[in-house]
């Protein structure tokens, strides 16, 4: 039998390995200054056999059936620390959704590592899954989000949680983002979880899709895939990227080749197509990148603030992958004051487009909005008339009005295009009254 000390020499030589990675990132990066936190703990959200705290943020005002994103920390992080690193609260404000952030103790990892590789956290209806699990059932009821549009990233440990939840309840996310993270199923212990973070596996991608497909009786439709990774990342090594791609073009059915390339921003993009065109899996690579959250903190879609484990290079992931998401479709569901709006119609002549100023327009929604408050009951509401505001338009910008008619009460409004027309030509002289 072989000595106890020369079993553990290589897990203790990993391990010293991970902490020393992990104090030099710390102590290259500039020491945040403490800020308040924007979360709020919830307790009391249901079962929790993984031990976990849950940490929320939700934009004031939120719209009920908004989109819900769940954010997992990496190893030595808190739920505060990744919100500020991040950016992810900010962008909520802006795109009008809900972030939950589950938060992992001491007590089960003194690192706060989540327990990515443990069996008996990562299976369905067990441990930190199922802790994660109920945090979103509670989300869910709490901010009356649309459970259609559950998203969930996370960095690191966080990343392979986060592929450990896209496996586990493939059902209740409709997407995912791993930033710098590792493959479902690649580990069940301390000792291969390092081996899988520091040496390059080789797993075929039958097999890792496999992992998924025994994880849940879900067989289909699959989340969609977003995957980041730096290639000169020193605690997860880029090949677990890869892995990643391969495990999830294996559960989509998609060829390992990807239907485009590009650049972005400068790094190499990939992207994997439905039959239809729809982008199902993107990849990121960061050249240069070390390990972390890629950010951009001087360009306009500036998100986040640099610090240990949150890079600038140049590109924002939490713009991007927000945009992968389709959360900024929510923008428009957020109550705020309606930009002004340019109201153009085409004409077919060589004097372009007739352009009905902003403030006209304004003008023209007031009136509108106005004409259809006077003494109208309606059993079903239905949007301003489209034929009102654009009369109103014209005449706030000294044109022919179009006689347009109105909707009867109780009917759905649409635009009437030949009036309208014709009081545009009459507008450029192409017609005579």
């Amino acid at each position: 039998m072989r000595d106890l000390r020369e079993v553990l020499a290589p897990l203790q030589e990993f391990r010293s390995k991970f902490e020393g990675l992990l104090a030099a990132a710390r102590k290259k990066a500039a020491r945040a200054p403490e800020r308040p936190t924007r979360l709020r703990e919830l307790t009391g959200f249901g079962a929790n056999p993984g031990n976990l705290r849950m940490f929320t943020y939700a934009p004031k005002d939120l719209p009920p059936k908004a989109p819900l994103l769940i954010a997992l920390h990496g190893c030595t992080q808190t739920a505060a620390e990744y919100d500020h690193g991040t950016g992810w609260s900010s962008i909520a404000d802006s795109l009008g959704f809900a972030v939950v952030y589950p938060q992992q103790q001491a007590a089960n990892n003194p690192k706060n590592c989540f327990s990515w590789f443990l069996p008996d956290d990562t299976a369905r209806g067990h441990g930190e899954a199922l802790s994660i699990r109920e945090m979103i059932e509670h989300a869910i009821a709490t901010f009356a989000a649309d459970r259609r549009k559950v998203f969930v990233t996370g960095l690191s440990a966080g990343g392979a949680m986060a592929s450990v939840m896209l496996a586990t309840y493939p059902e209740v996310f409709a997407g995912g983002a791993i930033i710098a993270g590792l493959p479902y199923g690649c580990a069940s212990n301390v000792q291969q979880a390092f081996e899988a973070m520091f040496t390059e596996q080789g797993h075929a991608a039958r097999a890792l899709g496999d992992r998924v497909r025994a994880a849940s009786r879900h067989r289909g439709p699959w989340p969609k895939i977003s995957v980041w990774h730096g290639t000169s990342d020193p605690i997860v090594r880029p090949s677990n990227g890869e892995d990643i791609i391969r495990q999830w073009t294996n559960v989509h059915g998609l060829s390992e080749r990807p239907a485009r390339q590009e650049f972005i921003k400068g790094y190499a993009h990939r992207v994997w197509s439905s039959a239809n065109g729809q982008a199902l899996i993107e990849a990121f690579s960061i050249s240069g990148m070390a390990h972390g959250v890629p950010l951009a903190t001087t360009t306009k879609e500036s998100c986040g603030s640099a610090g240990a484990f949150f890079l600038d290079v140049g590109i924002s992931s939490t713009d991007h992958i927000a945009r992968f998401f389709c959360l900024h479709e929510s923008l428009v569901e957020m109550p705020r004051v309606a930009a002004p709006v340019l109201a153009t119609i085409e004409t077919p002549t060589d004097r372009g487009a007739l352009v009905i100023a902003g403030a006209a327009a304004e003008s023209a929604h007031g009136s509108a909005e106005a004409s259809l408050a006077e003494g109208e009951e309606r059993q079903t509401r239905y949007p301003l008339d489209p034929n009102a505001v654009i009369a109103a338009a014209f005449k706030a910008a000294g044109l022919p009005v179009p006689e347009v008619p109105r909707a009867p009460p109780g009917t759905r409004p649409r635009v009437a295009p030949g009036p309208i027309i014709a009081a545009a030509l009459k507008a450029a002289g192409l017609v005579q009254s």
